[in-house]
């Protein structure tokens, strides 16, 4: 932190505006904390997608690959352009298993800093890929999130990647203003639902019952007074749309900011399971604070001796600050000047606030997930509708009686109301997830997915039996769902009868006949 303090009038003379000297506290130590923090969200985020990318889009998968890429080709005036995706080029099994590794390789090479920010601009092309072509799975604004986080990634000097130890301010910034996007966004977004309910203190109320994947701690939380859902209601509206200012804030402010963000994505892990999204926000945070708290850090972890002061020291650096010239300082402001206007016109097309005038670089901004809005939780929902799949036995002479069907759990949804909801994040199963939203509108067409489930089950139970618990019958001879509403039992309930979900059916599918048995 010395040799920063004692290069910032040097810096500050190069840069074409004058900031404070409390604006960019962060530096090198900084940087490359962040960046081994990330380097291993992204193996988590590989792994996790590589344990299920071919039942998701294999060639026997739920939404193949080859399929969508033959159906695009096929399309008069489709380029890869509309598309981009490698897989427009390879659409394979073998080219998604050699995908997953790449990335997998990629984040472990910035993890022990090489060539870290080739391998975090690589992995963001890469991961691009998948999200293009997986669709409805990998759609969530954490993998645009991450994308966007990998491609700023490519421009943050840090400590490995340099042999010259320079502060990097406009990198700094551009991260500390997607921080804000994510916070103040989700903040606009909840503030201006249309059930009021983080205005009433209600949304709270529903939130850890209704929640896509819970866990066992939501049950708990669940049952703790109304009075202080309600007050996590409001507070929640006061973390996104007033905390986020003390991002730009002085030392101070940021290291406050920095703890109520971190605070909150615990408490999102402990009681929901959103993949890598609440270890890639903390991680995200680590911007907030300057490399004098790091060193501070790690001379104290250092005292108490361990693995993680060596993460934290930075390799010393005896060589004297870098300088990257008046044309590189004006094309980095450019950049991040052009970022914060396309960031600020995708959120008011958003927001229902629309800029035409700038929809060609909105427009591809979000076709590459380079640039993206984020309105997590908007509105909570009340209802917990569940879509469990059921299969009938070949040969079964009363298919109408519900005693006929074996009901077929997926791992992570719940289904046996004994069985208490389960710790899965950091992995994210991506089928049980997406059919949260399918129980919320189950009455329109099922989508694609949900169709090639029920056909598999059918046909090719083994090409999904890894989203199963029990094993799948070889030739059943119908296939149906049947649509329930989940509620947690209460504490009484849950003493008496060791059930953690109490269920009511809702409705059934017609049931689909399978081929004739071999």
């Amino acid at each position: 932190m010395q040799q920063q303090d004692t290069d910032a009038p040097a810096m500050a003379r190069r840069l074409p505006v004058q900031w404070p000297a409390w604006t960019f506290g962060s530096g090198p130590a900084v940087a490359t904390l962040f960046a081994r923090g990330f380097a291993l969200v992204l193996i988590v985020a590989w792994l996790s997608l590589g344990s299920q990318v071919h039942v998701l889009v294999g060639s026997r998968g739920l939404l193949p690959v080859v399929d969508l890429v033959a159906a695009a080709r096929a399309e008069p005036g489709v380029s890869w352009r509309d598309l981009p995706t490698l897989f427009w080029w390879f659409p394979s099994d073998g080219a998604l298993s050699a995908g997953i590794a790449a990335g997998v390789a990629l984040s472990l090479c910035a993890l022990v800093g090489l060539a870290r920010r080739v391998c975090f601009a690589l992995s963001a092309v890469l991961y691009l890929s998948y999200v293009t072509v997986a669709r409805d799975f990998l759609f969530f604004q954490w993998d645009s999130l991450l994308i966007e986080s990998s491609l700023l990634a490519a421009f943050l000097p840090t400590l490995s990647t340099l042999r010259t130890s320079r502060a990097a301010p406009v990198a700094h910034l551009l991260f500390r203003l997607l921080l804000f996007k994510l916070y103040f966004e989700s903040g606009i977004a909840k503030w201006t639902s249309h059930l009021h309910d983080w205005h009433d203190g209600s949304a709270m109320t529903y939130y850890y019952e209704t929640a896509p994947l819970p866990t066992w701690l939501a049950w708990r939380a669940h049952h703790l007074p109304v009075w202080w859902h309600h007050f996590e209601s409001r507070a929640t509206l006061v973390l996104e749309l007033i905390v986020p200012f003390g991002i730009f804030g002085p030392r101070q402010v940021r290291r406050f900011t920095a703890v109520a963000f971190t605070l909150f994505q615990i408490g999102n892990a402990a009681t929901a399971n959103y993949g890598f999204f609440c270890y890639l926000s903390a991680v995200l945070g680590v911007f907030l604070l300057d490399d004098a708290d790091i060193e501070g850090a790690r001379a104290r972890v250092a005292r108490m001796g361990g693995v993680l002061a060596r993460l934290l020291r930075p390799r010393p650096q005896p060589a004297p600050p870098a300088r990257i010239g008046v044309v590189g300082n004006y094309a980095a402001w450019s950049g991040a000047a052009l970022f914060a206007v396309v960031s600020l016109a995708d959120g008011c097309n958003t927001f229902g606030r629309p800029t035409p005038a700038l929809a060609p670089l909105v427009e591809l901004a979000a076709r590459l997930h380079a640039v993206n809005s984020y309105h997590l939780f908007a509105s909570i929902t009340r209802e917990r509708i569940e879509p469990e799949f059921q299969t009938l036995a070949a040969g079964t002479a009363d298919a109408a009686a519900d005693t006929a069907w074996t009901p077929q759990h997926l791992w992570h949804k719940p289904g046996d109301v004994n069985r208490p909801p389960d710790f899965v994040a950091p992995h994210q199963p991506r089928v049980d997830f997406r059919l949260w939203f399918y129980g919320l509108g189950f009455q329109r067409r099922a989508p694609a997915y949900v169709t090639a489930l029920l056909e598999r089950l059918c046909g090719e139970p083994e090409a999904v039996q890894h989203l199963f618990r029990a094993p799948l019958p070889r030739y059943p001879a119908a296939v149906r769902i049947v649509y329930w509403q989940y509620w947690f039992t209460s504490p009484d309930e849950q003493r008496a009868t060791g059930a953690w979900w109490r269920r009511a059916r809702v409705a059934a599918s017609r049931a689909v006949p399978c081929a004739t048995v071999p």
